[in-house]
């Protein structure tokens, strides 16, 4: 289950500054218009439903007046169909079928579309009909179902256009029947639901949100795709040919962007590549930190896990740390999280904090310091002695932190500052025994947790955020005092934000040399160059990279 932005402050979310990746807010209208004009040959043209918002429906043909010599003024008749219930059309599908729009024609992060409480407004609105209200079963199911097709959209597109002839591609079906598709799709192919209730709740949305002649294509699509599943000859693209080839294929098998699968096969190979990709497509499983400082033990959170149901493991790790498989959403609505008994945290981004070894009395500077994660938790080996200064560019993500820091009772410690880091440091006479650059990056060792995170990434913006990286690097080693420890860290897996990155900054900047942090973190997780790196299928825990950087005093 993805979690909201409040909750994961273990993930690094890379929405900094420069907000490379964001999409307009006209891109919605946009593509959406052009693709419906595409349809008119393949699905019949039946206006059904017409109170159905315009953006998400065929343009209806123009007719010509009867009479010219006798014009009638015509008043139309307006059915408004927005208030009506069709309590026949599978809410949790219809839900999951407007998130996923959202989330590839808008943008949208999965993660923060579970927190929005105004969904269901936007679902009616979308859909042009209300639905029965979401349950907590609901949401549960819409959750899973838009993981699991994010996940798999690679693939579910290929079986869908690889059946239906009449399409060349994703472009040529309109976006709302495009998630429709793919949902089905989904629940045949990975959920092994049975064909006839998935064919029949989705075209029965398909009629309701679009026409007839849509609930018929999905009619025919999901019963070509059930009938190839039983039979067991679903489609898949052979692996063979050049690199460039294999890597297609492979990216279609385990649903990944081939420029991800050439990278990780030219540093990885092809078997560690498919093991990732395998990785990257199972569920997600979840840290919980018992918080220390307000006294809570992580015998204390075991019990309060018992008593909840909620089958847990202990890290072998980190003291504070237990990971849940299942029943994360019991812990959030028994209070735990809101209450400050434990926070969301990867086991990968404690074992950062062990590179900082925070101790009581030192000032430490977080540089780009939201959701927060790492500033509490090192603000909890402080024992109330010294300060966190958190730096951020993003308004709404730092109040996460100060939101944080007076739940967990860490707010007399923790100091937050609104700012571009490299505007930051410009004249400033701050320095600290220790800073933290934990880097905006692309991810790549955290797309178990966030599926859509794989379709909004290019090899070009992975260029753009090594240069991002380079110039925060130089930006934050301003901040630390001679003798003091710069630790740069990120949530990727690839070289080139990782080694490449502290390689050209001690090049730059000859008065840092590596500390290994060998003393902080168990030894597994110690590179040849002194490094930490947590490697997700190896470690079962995020991917994750940290460098500790010593600055000389000379």
């Amino acid at each position: 289950m993805a979690l909201p932005a409040y909750l994961c402050s273990g993930i690094s979310l890379t929405s900094y500054p420069h907000e490379l990746f964001r999409l307009s807010s006209n891109s919605l209208h946009t593509r959406t218009s052009q693709r419906l004009l595409c349809t008119t040959s393949l699905i019949d043209n039946e206006q059904g439903n017409s109170s159905k918002p315009a953006k998400y429906r065929l343009r209806p043909k123009k007719s010509k007046p009867k009479s010219v010599d006798k014009p009638k003024e015509l008043k139309a008749k307006v059915v408004d169909k927005s208030k009506k219930l069709f309590s026949n059309v599978s809410p949790h599908r219809a839900a999951s079928a407007v998130r996923l729009l959202r989330i590839e024609e808008q943008g949208a992060y999965a993660d923060l579309l579970n927190a929005n409480s105004n969904e269901i407004k936007y679902i009616h609105g979308t859909l042009g009909f209300r639905i029965k209200p979401l349950d907590a079963r609901n949401s549960r199911l819409v959750t899973d179902i838009v993981s699991g097709v994010l996940r798999w959209k690679r693939y579910l597109d290929y079986l869908i256009f690889s059946l239906y002839r009449r399409t060349k591609g994703a472009n040529d079906i309109e976006p709302l029947l495009q998630q429709i598709l793919r949902i089905g799709a989904y629940e045949i192919v990975k959920l092994g639901m049975p064909p006839y209730a998935v064919v029949n709740e989705n075209v029965t949305l398909a009629k309701a949100a679009l026409r007839i002649g849509a609930g018929n294509m999905v009619n025919g699509i999901l019963r070509k795709i059930a009938s190839c599943k039983e039979n067991d000859t679903l489609p898949l693209p052979a692996v063979e040919g050049d690199s460039r080839s294999k890597a297609r294929a492979l990216g279609v098998i385990y649903s990944h962007p081939v420029w991800m699968v050439r990278r990780w096969i030219s540093y990885l190979g092809q078997e560690a590549t498919i093991n990732l990709m395998e990785w990257n497509n199972n569920p997600p499983c979840f840290g919980l930190r018992a918080n220390n400082n307000k006294g809570i033990s992580r015998d204390d959170l075991v019990v309060l896990l018992n008593k909840l149901e909620v089958p847990y493991k202990l890290s072998p790790y980190l003291e504070e740390f237990v990971h849940v498989t299942t029943g994360l959403q019991n812990v959030i609505q028994a209070g735990l999280i809101k209450e400050g008994t434990c926070a969301v945290q990867d086991e990968s981004a404690g074992l950062v904090v062990s590179v900082v070894d925070p101790q009581p009395g030192e000032t430490i500077i977080d540089c780009c310091a939201a959701p927060g994660g790492k500033t509490l938790f090192m603000a909890s080996h402080l024992q109330g002695q010294g300060k966190v200064i958190a730096i951020d560019i993003n308004r709404g993500r730092l109040r996460m932190v100060e939101e944080g820091a007076i739940i967990q009772a860490l707010d007399s410690v923790v100091t937050t500052c609104h700012n571009d880091l490299c505007d930051f440091v410009v004249g400033s006479s701050i320095q600290a025994d220790k800073v933290l650059l934990d880097a905006p990056c692309s991810g790549l060792g955290v797309l178990r947790k966030k599926p859509d995170l794989r379709w909004k990434r290019s090899l070009e913006d992975l260029e753009q955020l090594m240069s991002l990286q380079d110039k925060l690097l130089d930006a934050a080693s301003l901040l630390v005092k001679p003798g003091g420890i710069l630790v740069y860290s990120t949530c990727s897996t690839d070289p080139g934000e990782n080694m490449e990155r502290v390689d050209s900054f001690l090049t730059r900047h000859p008065e840092f040399i590596v500390e290994s942090v060998e003393k902080f973190v168990p030894d597994e997780f110690v590179s040849e160059e002194g490094f930490y790196f947590s490697h997700t299928s190896n470690h079962f825990l995020d991917g994750a990279f940290a460098a500790r950087l010593y600055r000389m005093t000379n």
